[in-house]
């Protein structure tokens, strides 16, 4: 994270003209209808529109499934309430789509058609004009399947387009006071699936209860637990690996992954990498350092 976050609050550290142009953007379009995850960039979008357009103009959907993890339902609940963003739920059904459950490269294409398909009619309902997400500049560099299903859909990504980074999406969180500004971002519990491997409601809970359980035991910032069959692959910050890679701590990381259902636990000495599945994706050679637990037991 930008280390100017970390500083006293000075004009410097918040890009205001980005946001005015924002505020611009919702006012030409009049209402909106956002995808909202309750992660950084969907929590930043949903109150700058709220304030621009009023409650009437604007209305936030999470589409809910297997893959999203409860505790980011719990946080988009909280910033949905503290800042009075009126919130729909709806049911999305990409786990009953193979062409998603077979975990293709471009599963985030299914995914995010599903997402849409099921949006789409609630704004045309609604007499909402535009739908958008919470895709920021920084997103456009990476492989983004996801991304072709929003065009086909129409919907618009302005964090993107006018050019808000994620470390600038974090700033004017942090100003505004919104609480998701330090978050660490939580991509879908999909993403921890290696492509190729069927994503399935049963391995995604795993994952999901192995990262609950590291962060109760007290893991902080960026984790990841990747599913490799029976073996959990830990990713999380370098500050946090050699904190928790120290040998009389390893026991509890490794016990509460067990207990999640996996029989192996290995810590990726790279520590964490956005996106690392995507590396073979694009030709990139996969390190093997890895520290394994399971063998201190």
């Amino acid at each position: 994270m930008d280390a100017s976050l970390n500083t006293p609050d000075a004009p410097e550290h918040f890009p205001v003209e980005k946001e005015a142009s924002l505020v611009a953007w919702f006012r030409m379009r009049g209402s909106v209808l956002i995808g909202f995850s309750g992660g950084v960039d969907s929590a930043y979008l949903a109150c700058v529109a709220l304030e621009t357009l009023g409650p009437d103009r604007v209305l936030a959907v999470i589409g809910r499934s297997a893959s999203y993890p409860d505790e980011q339902w719990v946080r988009a609940r909280e910033v949905a309430e503290r800042f009075s963003v009126p919130v729909l739920e709806l049911d999305t059904d990409e786990m009953n789509d193979p062409r998603y459950v077979a975990n293709p490269t471009n599963r985030c294409y299914f995914c995010k058609t599903e997402l849409w398909n099921k949006l789409l009619p609630v704004a045309l309902e609604r007499g909402l004009a535009t739908v958008v997400d919470g895709t920021n500049f920084d997103d456009l560099a990476d492989f983004r399947p996801g991304a072709q299903a929003a065009e086909e859909h129409a919907v618009e990504s302005p964090l993107a387009e006018l050019g808000f980074t994620k470390d600038d999406i974090r700033a004017l969180s942090r100003r505004r006071h919104i609480p998701t500004w330090s978050q660490p971002s939580s991509p879908c519990l999909s993403s921890r699936v290696p492509y190729g491997t069927e994503v399935t409601p049963l391995r995604l809970r795993k994952v999901e209860q192995a990262e609950r359980a590291l962060r109760t035991l007290g893991i902080t910032g960026n984790l990841r637990v990747r599913f490799h069959d029976a073996t959990a692959r830990l990713e999380m910050d370098v500050d946090q690996l050699d904190y928790w890679s120290a040998r009389d701590r390893r026991g509890a990381v490794r016990d509460a992954v067990l207990a999640a259902g996996f029989e192996r636990v290995v810590m990726d000495l790279r520590g964490f990498r956005s996106g690392s599945l995507n590396a073979l994706v694009r030709g990139e050679r996969m390190d093997p350092r890895v520290l394994d637990l399971t063998e201190t037991h």
